[in-house]
């Protein structure tokens, strides 16, 4: 029997009332195991106005009940993290100890959401002027959303609602329809650790439930993570609307080979950069800048590691790359490598023919490696969101930091190297959010903030660390004077000596 996930509002499972589902395949076979319920215009609106109800008490609770009950999920999450892992593996493809890296990620953020109540402290300036005192504090929006994609069905959502709903917000999810379940699990366990109900509420769903809470009045601030069209729709569309919005967008993610660089490392690197999680991740290398004669050797190291990776079915201990999430994707993925030589690169490795026996029918896709791409090439253009490495060669440093700097994306780059003062150069002048030296995905930790430059972000900010703080809380200044108990009118004797 085909399982069924539904929505969940109000505390509890809220089955599809629209008639409308869409299918959830297993990639590793391409089989349909599961059907989403599609959320209507009046499910949406339900999840809200459950949302906005449990907001009168929820946006009044103190900190130490929403730390409290935090506290007690963070410990819930890690005790069912192998279970998480393995509904995003069924539904994502992604192996087993991806997806428990993922789901440790996301439990970073809830770690940083049990502490809030050191973000959220205020200030205080005394004696301005006369008996006058001013005060700065922060106070929850109200009901903000969520809409997360596919790539992390766990760890995004967790880098969205812990520190909403710790602020005092509550939150209304929309998950990515292609592997919804981890959600739902998210759901149960913040109310098996005593969340009140409609605090967090998960919808799914399409266009249809985005453009709802896009255009929801009672929505008043919107978190999206996904590709670059449709961060900039969610942008324009929710701050048309009067809402607060962060969405980030896709990427093109350099890494800067310079002719001093350990290149075992830098291959190393490389490899586990462009081709872990399937390539599927918005902090992937796709474009590696090989400076000087350093090119030839760097690809011969980066071909020879490439090749040894086992791909197979996610849910294989012996697998390091599973398959693409759909079969769409991964036709679209093929069609880059495919037409690489025509528009003037090297195909080194050709995965596009891969497959897995006994698994024919899976998302399968094997490894690519272009070098020598034209910046001209789609391959280097689009964000591909597939294992294809592409090497780009320049002669110079100022040569390869003008190509990553005319890149309509600025997410995350890096730089190999062992030149201090090359490295330090290069953080300066290179026009990207997220920056690693030796260090080819610089995801920050959870008490720094995520995000990117150009058109990898639409909005002002980042992502969790402080950012996500601000951006779940308003400020409120408050300038007070209050009269000295001296000064009382006659008669009124509140116990204060008047020769002072």
């Amino acid at each position: 029997m085909t399982k069924i996930v539904n929505h969940w509002i109000g505390g509890r499972t809220a089955e599809g009332a629209s008639g409308t589902y869409g299918p959830v395949t297993d990639p590793a076979t391409g089989e349909v195991t599961t059907k989403v319920a599609f959320a209507s215009v009046e499910e949406v609106d339900a999840a809200v106005a459950a949302a906005k109800e449990a907001y009168l008490s929820w946006g009044q609770s103190s900190l130490a009940t929403r730390t409290g009950i935090l506290f007690r999920f963070r410990a819930l999450l890690d005790a069912h993290r192998d279970e998480i892992a393995e509904l995003i593996t069924a539904e994502h493809g992604k192996v087993h100890s991806d997806a428990l890296g993922e789901v440790a990620r996301g439990l970073e953020i809830v770690d940083l959401a049990c502490g809030i109540s050191v973000q959220l402290k205020g200030e205080l300036s005394t004696q301005v002027a006369s008996r006058v005192d001013v005060s700065s504090i922060r106070q929850p929006l109200g009901v903000v959303a969520g809409i997360t994609p596919f790539n992390f069905p766990a760890m995004v959502p967790m880098w969205m609602f812990p520190l909403a709903i710790a602020c005092g917000n509550t939150f209304v999810l929309k998950p990515s329809e292609k592997d919804p379940s981890a959600s739902v699990r998210l759901a149960e366990l913040l109310s098996e650790a005593g969340l009140p109900d409609g605090v967090f509420n998960v919808v799914h769903g399409d266009k249809v439930a985005v453009d709802r809470l896009l255009a929801h009045p009672d929505v008043k601030a919107v978190s999206f993570v996904g590709s670059t069209p449709i961060a900039r729709y969610i942008h324009t569309t929710a701050s048309a609307n009067g809402k607060r919005v962060q969405a980030l967008g896709g990427a093109k993610n350099h890494m800067l080979v310079l002719p001093d660089a350990d290149l075992d490392a830098a291959a190393d690197a490389a490899v586990s950069a462009a081709y872990g999680s399937a390539g599927e991740r918005c902090m992937a290398i796709s474009a590696v800048v090989a400076v000087g004669a350093i090119g030839d050797t760097l690809v011969e190291k980066i071909r020879e590691r490439a090749e040894k990776i086992k791909i197979g079915p996610g849910n294989d201990p012996a697998s390091e790359m599973g398959p693409l999430i759909t079969k769409v994707h991964r036709d679209k993925v093929a069609s880059y490598v495919a037409g690489a030589a025509d528009e003037g690169a090297e195909v080194v490795l050709d995965g596009t023919g891969f497959t897995v026996d006994g698994h024919e029918n899976g998302h399968w896709i094997g490894i690519s490696l272009l070098d020598k791409v034209p910046t001209t090439a789609k391959a280097y253009q689009d964000e591909i969101f597939g294992p294809v490495l592409c090497v780009l060669r320049a002669e110079t440093y100022e040569e390869a930091l003008d190509i990553v700097n005319a890149s309509p994306f600025g997410n995350g780059t890096a730089i190999f190297t062992r030149d201090g003062g090359a490295a330090r150069r290069f953080q300066l002048e290179v026009e990207a959010g997220m920056v690693g030296v030796n260090v080819p995905i610089p995801v920050p930790v959870g008490y720094h903030s995520f995000g990117g430059w150009k058109d990898s972000l639409f909005g002002d900010h980042h992502i969790y660390g402080n950012d996500g703080t601000h951006f779940y809380t308003r400020g409120k200044v408050v300038t007070t004077r209050w009269p000295d108990p001296a000064d009382a009118p006659t008669g009124v004797d509140l116990g204060f000596p008047r020769n002072h």
